[in-house]
């Protein structure tokens, strides 16, 4: 059996004092308070003792070097990792627009003023400065909500699903609720509406079948204990072929009949009519309330464009109700997230400002035009910059929607196409993953891809710059002679 050499290499592990003499910490020492750069000397000694211990084999610990010279090198690299924030904005170059794990889209330029104007400064939050007397927060935005969506009231809560809980624990605890089987939908994060629904105190009905739901399947399910009718649009994801459903309209009227509510959850928040800009016809609050749906919840992110909020809108009878919901208290927005939600929705008043300024509908509605325009000068430009380095040109894909919203669109776009022979593209990605800032790249054939739908136009030169220090100049891997920059 081979020699465990474990405990021979703990004892070469240097002391902290050891590694603190080491000059390339000397300057840290100055700058930082002397207990964080013990503290970082200690995780590092630590986890070096941990790899000796958890070494499977003599091997493995012969590439472990131990010096006090390499451990203050390890200390230096802690020390920058603690001091760089978690959450920071990255630049999205995947083609998907809301993508969720990027925070989905960007605010508008009015939406971030507004956040950063409420944020460092006391607000009148509950304070109205009309009468000087307290008022509810949800005042705000609750005339702007009404004036866009032709409600009657409104309310604002943390998230989408937050509303639906909030006006299903309201308006049917303990009692039924009727909704189609092809509606009851998964968002992300595995969050179903059977589950929000159960968690809300409400009796999940399910009618009609997957494809097919006619309004006779909600008539035969109603009975006394029946509390609301409610519909669910599939935002993110569609039925297609052999299919019926209910428009809201009619189970509006069946609601009337039975003297009931109905409900409409819509997922994502769309006030724009997006058919006339090419897009997959979505269902519009507008319309909704329109029907008469007694109550309408939407996101204020996705395709709305602001804020995460979930936005309930409809009759003021069944909101009120859902104000007086000690629910409420938990499920309530705060005041940065007020700002950035009324300074969009505000935009709103203007739809061809709109347009222009909230990012999500820029991204959605960009001709295929300037697409081409950006393509070809931010290409000319990288050829140029990575000459000798990077090989740069421009493909076709398709980019999407993404968030849940729009699964059938697929989007003509454009992207700067990288191969760079001299380097792994997976550890490439990896690189610009960590860069400053972060790029977020699609990897397709041993290719970097940058879709040019989802990278903002005033990011053309942080990405320039960002793929000159990862790749370095040409001259690094020419030698100089001739090289051009």
């Amino acid at each position: 059996m081979p020699k465990d050499y474990r405990q021979q290499y703990l004892r070469l592990l240097p002391s902290v004092e050891r590694v603190l003499q080491e000059s390339i910490l000397q300057d840290s020492l100055e700058e930082l308070p002397r207990s964080v750069v013990v503290e970082a000397v200690r995780e590092v000694i630590a986890r070096k003792r941990g790899q000796i211990k958890n070494a499977a084999v003599n091997e493995a610990l012969r590439e472990t070097e131990l010096t006090a010279v390499r451990l203050a090198g390890e200390v230096l690299l802690y020390l920058e990792e603690q001091s760089t924030r978690s959450l920071q904005p990255v630049l999205n170059a995947t083609g998907v627009i809301l993508h969720t794990n990027l925070g989905r889209s960007p605010m508008a330029a009015a939406a971030v003023q507004a956040v950063k104007e409420i944020g460092e400064s006391f607000s009148n939050l509950e304070l109205s400065l009309k009468t000087g007397k307290r008022f509810t927060r949800y005042e705000h935005v609750e005339a702007l909500i009404c004036r866009l969506t032709g409600a009657e009231a409104a309310l604002v809560v943390n998230n989408n699903a937050g509303a639906v809980f909030l006006a299903l624990n309201t308006l049917a605890a303990g009692r039924e609720v009727i909704v189609s089987r092809g509606e009851l939908v998964e968002v992300g994060g595995a969050f179903r509406i059977p589950e929000v629904m159960s968690g809300s105190g409400a009796k999940l009905v399910e009618v009609g079948a997957t494809n097919k739901c006619y309004l006779r399947d909600y008539r035969r399910a109603v009975n006394e204990h029946t509390a609301l009718l409610l519909k669910v649009h599939t935002s993110n994801y569609k039925i297609l072929g052999f299919t019926a459903v209910v428009p809201p309209r009619s189970l509006v009227k069946l609601a009337a009949e039975q003297q009931i509510p109905c409900m409409e959850d819509l997922g994502s928040g769309v006030l724009i009519d997006l058919a006339r800009y090419g897009l997959p016809r979505e269902p519009m609050v507008q319309e909704s309330v329109k029907a008469g749906v007694d109550v309408v919840t939407f996101s204020g992110d996705k395709l709305l464009g602001g804020p995460q909020a979930g936005i309930i809108a409809g009759k003021r009878k069944y909101l009120e109700k859902m104000r007086e919901n000690q629910l409420l208290r938990a499920l309530r927005v705060d005041k940065l997230t007020l700002a950035a939600l009324e300074a969009t929705l505000r935009l709103y008043l203007d739809e061809k400002k709109a347009l222009q300024e909230i990012p999500v509908l820029r991204m959605l509605t960009l001709s295929p035009e300037e697409l081409n325009r950006r393509a070809e000068s931010l290409s000319g430009l990288l050829k140029q910059k990575l000459a000798g380095r990077c090989k740069v040109s421009i493909t076709r894909e398709k980019a999407r929607v993404g968030g849940g919203s729009l699964p059938l669109a697929l989007l003509p776009s454009m992207q700067i196409c990288l191969e760079a022979p001299q380097e792994n593209t997976g550890l490439l990605a990896a690189k610009l993953r960590r860069a400053d800032p972060p790029v977020i790249v699609r990897v397709h054939k041993n290719r970097l891809l940058l879709d040019l739908r989802t990278l903002l136009l005033e990011e053309d030169e942080l990405l320039v710059q960002t793929l000159e220090q990862v790749l370095g100049p040409a001259k690094t891997f020419q030698g100089g002679a001739g090289a051009k920059s």
